[in-house]
């Protein structure tokens, strides 16, 4: 058997899961630390709680291991394994380890017992080599991860900078293997061919005017996203095409909602306001609509509203799975370089990369943005779980067998 031990169910996760049980060949079982939104949860980035409004658990076979009663996603020590995790993966017949990762101490603890019962481990994390090191924390980051990679068998890599950060840790290529990062790419695609007739009431709304060019922000109002950066460079695109309409959607919530909509013109407000006025207008700020936190359910209405969407993250987004959505949704995107998924998916048709922090590059790419989008259909060229199934079922016979 295949175990998979994660933190909680992930919304772009829970898809591959079910595209495993849907092949057939692979006996697995995913194992979670955590029902963390799966069931109504807090979520401290987001301030509020929440859980996602599709069912997460249902389509393949899992179970929730033991862990202390304090024990969150983020948290390191408290996502610890309670009782033996050799004994676990005995008792289970675990052929195969799968971790996600390194950032708590369940992986560890699974890494380890299964070079103990004879198992053998995969690792699929989303790290790579993009953000400057320190130097005093160079060392000790080698030696831990040096000892973490030793009992690791297969690297399955989400994408180019993941698969550099291993190779510059010595991992040969004969050990990686390609899983590449993606999203339920057909769910979004028909979400959006069903909206895609209504556009014109969907960007109503959210009080977008029929003429505008819509940039849409969507993620957690967070510093490592740097949302501010939209705003900054829609009000330097509006200056150099005085006579467009550009118009940001921001769609999220998160410790910046407030210092955000200061800067805006805020014409319509679902925690709030829903105005059809600019409430107290500010001459020189963009108008913008702030369409709150969305669910699953809901989110592809945003990404048929808007006519590209940014990404202006910094060294933390280590992906950026957002991207994935709206390309899937048949919306462009424009890229921070600093976000892992930059390499890869700026070669997408239709994608851009700027320089992040570089305002007047990110402005320059809004202002060629410079009509609204026509419909199109979404675009299904983009990676997707069907690579990540076959390279699992493949390493899975192989190593199962040895």
């Amino acid at each position: 058997m295949l175990a998979i031990v994660t933190t909680h169910p992930i919304q772009y996760q829970v898809p591959l899961w079910r595209a495993l049980a849907e092949n057939g060949g692979i006996p697995f079982e995913v194992w979670y630390l955590s029902h963390h939104a799966a069931k109504k949860s807090y979520d401290s980035a987001f301030r509020t709680e929440f859980a996602w409004d599709i069912d997460l658990l249902a389509g393949y076979p899992s179970r929730l291991l033991r862990v202390p009663p304090n024990s969150t996603p983020n948290a390191f020590f408290e996502s610890r394994i309670i009782g033996s995790p050799t004994s676990l993966l005995q008792d289970n017949q675990a052929k195969v380890l799968w971790i996600q990762g390194w950032q708590v101490a369940a992986y560890w603890q699974m890494a380890w017992a299964a070079k103990r019962s004879g198992c053998r481990v995969w690792l699929r994390g989303e790290s790579n080599l993009l953000a400057p090191r320190i130097p005093w924390k160079e060392p000790i980051k080698r030696l831990l991860l040096g000892s973490l990679f030793s009992r690791v068998d297969s690297f399955l890599c989400i994408g180019s900078a993941n698969r550099r950060l291993y190779r510059e840790y010595g991992i040969p290529a004969s050990r990686l293997h390609n899983a590449p990062y993606a999203v339920d790419n057909f769910h979004f695609a028909a979400n959006a061919s069903t909206l895609l007739p209504n556009r014109n009431e969907i960007r109503r709304a959210f009080n977008i005017p029929d003429g505008a060019v819509c940039v849409l922000f969507c993620g957690k109002f967070v510093h490592k996203k740097f949302p501010q950066h939209v705003v900054q460079a829609v009000s330097l695109a509006r200056q150099q095409k005085p006579d467009k309409e550009i118009h940001i959607l921001f769609v999220g919530s998160g410790e910046l909602g407030d210092s955000l909509r200061a800067q805006c013109n805020v014409v319509y407000d679902a925690a709030g306001t829903h105005s059809s006025t600019p409430t107290q207008a500010k001459p020189h700020s963009p108008n913008a609509s702030f369409a709150g936190f969305l669910n699953q359910s809901e989110i592809s209405r945003a990404y048929v509203a808007a006519d590209c969407l940014i990404l202006p993250s910094d060294f933390g987004e280590t992906w950026g799975l957002v991207v994935n959505e709206a390309n899937a949704s048949g919306l462009p995107c424009i890229i921070s370089n600093r976000c892992g998924c930059a390499e890869d998916m700026g070669t997408i048709a239709g994608n851009r990369i700027f320089n992040f922090g570089d305002i007047a590059a990110l402005a320059d790419e809004i202002c060629k943005q410079s009509s609204v989008r026509k419909p199109t259909l979404p675009n299904l060229h983009l990676p997707n779980f069907a690579e990540t199934v076959n390279t699992v079922a493949q390493l899975y016979k192989a190593e199962s067998s040895s």
